[in-house]
Parts: structure tokens; sequence; C-alpha cells
């Protein structure tokens, strides 16, 4: 497994170091992420089943696509870049939000990520990159809710944070 450099940054998202990722999430520190959540024309979510063979988080349920940005990549071309190797979707992007959030994953890694979260539109069913996603839904907000309350460990823990904000969002 190569395991690529994710660029650490500050609370406000300046860059202050790179580190393998597999380090980072070790040691906790924060680094630059991205979610993104592709919907299509009946305001569907595009969710993923991370592949089991994952090192971490792997056979659950998250958003369409996340990663982290390689040194120098802006985040819009990087979402772009992962989500076409992961789901085979080129669609165009849009950042709607920002947070920072700390959870403790399995495998004792923590995850530490100042995480920009993207939109798009997109209405074919996505090819699946089997290393990257075993399966895939498309599934309305109000049902995602409900059934991350009643199955809560089915999700990854970065996408139920991100989902109670976008959700949030989506309501104002």
């Amino acid at each position: 497994m190569s395991m690529e450099n994710v660029i650490l940054v500050d609370e406000k998202d300046n860059q202050v170091g790179l580190m393998p990722k597999l380090e980072a999430h070790q040691k906790g520190l924060l680094h630059r992420a991205f979610s993104v959540f592709i919907f299509n024309s009946d305001y569907k979510l595009l969710l993923q089943k991370r592949a089991s063979s994952k090192y971490h988080s792997g056979g659950l349920w998250t958003n369409t696509c996340c990663s982290h940005p390689r040194d120098g990549e802006d985040i819009i071309d990087a979402a772009n870049r992962r989500l076409n190797e992961e789901m085979g979707i080129k669609t165009s992007l849009r950042k709607v939000f920002d947070f920072i959030y700390t959870a403790e994953l399995d495998n004792n890694l923590i995850e530490n990520e100042f995480d920009h979260v993207l939109y798009g539109v997109y209405d074919i069913d996505p090819i699946l990159n089997k290393e990257e996603a075993e399966d895939f839904k498309w599934i309305d907000m109000e049902t995602l809710k409900n059934d991350i309350e009643n199955n809560t460990d089915q999700y990854t823990v970065w996408f139920k944070i991100a989902f109670d904000y976008f959700y949030n969002y989506l309501k104002k």
C-alpha cells in the first residue's frame, strides 16, 4: 500500500507541513481533507460503501467520496480526481462549507481533519473502483437521517458529522 503525504494545516487551513497519511492518522495531527456529496436531480444522495480492505472504516457507508489533496493541489481539482478514481464520476463541484473534527477510528487511528465539503449533481450510477468502494446507493435525506439514527454503526464517523452539517445547511 503506497502512502501518500497529507497536508498538515493550522486551524485556519494554512499549510504547516507534510506527513505520510498513516503517520498523520496515528499521531492525530490536523490535516486537510475533503468530502464530496453528489446528489441526483431527485435530491437523492449518492453513498458509497467503503471497501472492506481499506485500512480504516472498511465496509461502512459514507458520502460519495472523500480523500486528501496532494501538496500544491487545489481542493476542487483533488476532489474531481478522487471522484473519478473512486466512482468514475466527472461533474462540476462547488464548495459549500468546511469544518474541523476529531474522531477516534478503528486500528488506533485518530482522524483530525480540516474538511472541505463539496457538492455536485450527477444522474448516472457510478462505476465503482472495487479497491475503494464495494457498493453504492442513492438515498433521500430524510430516509438517510433516520437510518443513521437507527444504524449508526453502519456509517463512518466523519460522514455522520458532515451529514449533520449538510442536513442543517440544506434546511436553511
